[in-house]
């Protein structure tokens, strides 16, 4: 049974930073992809970003690009996406994935149960 537990979200202004992390039970990060998503109110589940099993290659939507980083720790079994220059169409609920590929791009098969991100203009 794969477990996923996401946590930092929280209220921030633009501009601010925030890092959200994703514990990983049940399948480990070493081999398998994992991903984030979000979904604002009203609006469709958006792919955020996504890491190849055990790090490495990444994958990226294009409104986060160059302002938002994925990364794994092995060790740890936890996924983390790192979020610079928010904006308030940021904000958003966000979930973490796992796919029992090795490919960040997925298909996902496993979910958290969200953590939210607010930014106040």
């Amino acid at each position: 049974q794969v477990q996923l537990v996401e946590s930092g979200g929280g209220l921030v202004q633009a501009g601010g930073s925030l890092r959200l992390s994703c514990a990983v039970s049940g399948r480990t990060f070493s081999a398998y992809g994992m991903g984030w998503f979000r979904q604002a109110p009203g609006k469709e589940r958006e792919f955020v970003a996504g890491i190849n099993g055990g790090g490495g290659t990444t994958y990226y939507g294009d409104s986060v690009k160059g302002r938002f980083t994925i990364s794994g720790d092995n060790a740890k079994n936890t996924v983390y996406l790192q979020m610079h220059s928010l904006k308030p169409e940021d904000t958003a609920i966000y979930y973490c994935a796992s796919t029992k590929t090795s490919s960040g791009l997925g298909p996902y098969d496993s979910w958290g149960q969200g953590t939210q991100v607010t930014v106040s203009s």
